[in-house]
């Protein structure tokens, strides 16, 4: 198995399942990544106050207590309703309380000095795209789903989204790379689908609950079986006076998305 490929085996415990961490396994990542399960009635009280913290909704109903404030969000489908999530800065008690028998939270935390409004993003305040269209035979169609970056939230050190890959469909092709770190997580439709990530010169098995480790300057596009929707979060942590903003694409790729691109030979 690939060292940057970190294998779920089955359901997440309920609590919170540390994936990376900031200070111990994976600290190369320079940001906490974890899935909080939550059933009805159960509390979380974030226990890292130092840090900028986003939680995200995948699925469930939660409230969230924070800065005097509650708000109760539910999310049915990861696959067909948008991103709900809050971001607060260090130094913001979060406290979280299930609503549902199920419900499955990415929790994303960094150092941050900056002080912000805690935010809730979702709905109009988060960018949805259907990309891919029109070019390499519909072969990168997907919908990408982003609630934060440099232009919507200069003030945090993160910068993530969601991307939505119909069956059979590429991501992140013409292939690409950047300097900062990034950590994708990965959910299938039906559960025991699977997709491949090229992560430089290596090949990468993705399969449900999986993570990965995207190692700074490698390319790495990636495409999910005939059959299988792919649903992946993807989070870049920021670097100091260098931000994420915009891929550094292989230029022996480009040509595919140009107007009139031949894909097969002509006779």
């Amino acid at each position: 198995m690939n060292e940057n490929r970190l294998h779920q085996e089955g359901d997440f415990a309920l609590g919170y399942n540390a994936i990376t961490d900031l200070n111990g396994k994976h600290q190369e990542m320079m940001m906490d990544f974890g899935i909080l399960k939550m059933n009805e009635g159960m509390v979380f009280e974030d226990d890292r106050p130092n840090l900028e913290r986003v939680y995200l909704l995948i699925y469930g109903k939660i409230e969230v207590e924070y800065d005097g404030q509650k708000v109760v969000a539910e999310r049915d489908s990861y696959l067909n309703e948008n991103i709900w999530c809050i971001n607060v800065p260090k130094n913001v008690k979060l406290t979280v309380k299930g609503l549902a028998e199920d419900s499955e939270i990415a929790v994303m935390r960094t150092e941050n000095d900056r002080e912000f409004t805690p935010v809730v993003r979702c709905g109009d305040m988060i960018t949805n795209e259907v990309r891919g269209k029109g070019f390499m035979n519909e072969a990168g169609t997907r919908i990408v789903r982003t609630a934060q970056d440099v232009r919507l939230s200069p003030e945090s050190n993160m910068m993530f989204g969601e991307d939505v890959h119909y069956p059979g469909k590429w991501s992140g092709f013409p292939s690409h790379s950047h300097n900062q770190p990034e950590i994708y997580f990965y959910k299938f439709y039906p559960k025991n689908g699977f997709g491949l990530l090229r992560l430089g010169d290596d090949a990468v098995l993705l399969e449900h609950n999986d993570t990965v480790k995207i190692i700074p300057d490698l390319v790495h596009p990636q495409v999910t079986a005939p059959g299988y929707a792919m649903y992946y979060i993807w989070v870049i942590r920021h670097l100091d006076g260098n931000p994420y903003i915009k891929p550094n694409f292989e230029p022996q790729h480009l040509w595919v998305e140009q107007p009139g691109a031949k894909y097969w030979p002509e006779i």
